[in-house]
């Protein structure tokens, strides 16, 4: 049975993702920007939490772990290689752990680039990926840290997961990634469909992600680099896809 499923919109555009497994009573939650709003939900369910998953380090995805924690006694998850600067873990993890909840396994999987230490979890049976700041709505992550080659590996390693996959990324960004996609992949008809429902949903204040991997590799210009549209667009026929994701990246970064 797959797993129910909560976005719970923190900070002016942060999300949360609280998973909740009904035979067993288990609950989750993949990062904390604000403790707030999540025991709000949990107590309105009367949900229990009992895992706080981490993807990586940065404030408005760990400010309110401690307080979370503090209250409902959950065990805290996140990245060995991050684990000098991640609120004290209950368990480290490494790329290819596993970690049962409910009756499936959460799947470990490293995604350098936006941060060195970023990972992210897959639920193959429920078909979740909890992507954070890695492979977002229509995007993907500022590279703060990592190397463009990095994150192109790390897009390239999510972009193989089921196309019917949910992608659970860690902000409403979608609107502005879109306006940056549409600039570089004009012709895209998928993408302008995008953008209809986007500015629809927003207009209803309704969240714009999860999003489904199919509909990121048919309009995400970073899973789409190695395409005509988009090698003509950079000038790069030649190019290794790398290449190209690289050229996209820095323009994004001076759109």
């Amino acid at each position: 049975m797959t797993l129910e499923l909560l976005t719970i919109p923190c900070r002016s555009d942060n999300y949360a993702f609280v998973l909740h497994d009904a035979f067993t009573g288990q609950t989750a939650v993949v990062d904390v920007p604000d403790h707030t709003p999540i025991l709000a939900a949990l107590k309105k369910r009367d949900w229990t939490l009992s895992h706080i998953l981490i993807t990586h380090h940065h404030d408005d995805h760990i400010g309110g772990v401690d307080p979370l924690r503090t209250a409902t006694g959950a065990r805290v998850f996140g990245a060995a290689a991050d684990a000098h600067r991640l609120p004290q873990l209950d368990q480290s993890l490494r790329d290819g752990d596993t970690l049962p909840f409910g009756a499936e396994m959460i799947h470990v999987l490293d995604v350098p680039g936006h941060t060195l230490g970023h990972i992210a979890f897959h639920l193959p049976t429920s078909r979740y990926a909890f992507t954070a700041d890695s492979l977002m709505a229509a995007g993907c992550g500022r590279l703060f840290e990592g190397t463009p080659l990095q994150m192109h590996a790390s897009l390239a390693k999510l972009s193989l997961l089921p196309p019917e996959t949910l992608i659970c990324s860690g902000h409403e960004y979608t609107a502005s990634n879109l306006r940056f996609a549409a600039f570089v992949d004009p012709t895209n008809a998928a993408l302008q469909d995008r953008i209809a429902d986007t500015t629809a949903a927003r207009a209803a204040n309704r969240p714009t992600v999860p999003s489904r991997l199919s509909l990121e590799l048919a309009t995400n210009p970073f899973l789409r680099a190695n395409t005509p549209a988009l090698r003509e667009t950079c000038q790069m026929p030649n190019a290794t896809a790398a290449e190209v994701f690289a050229e996209l990246r820095a323009r994004k970064d001076r759109f």
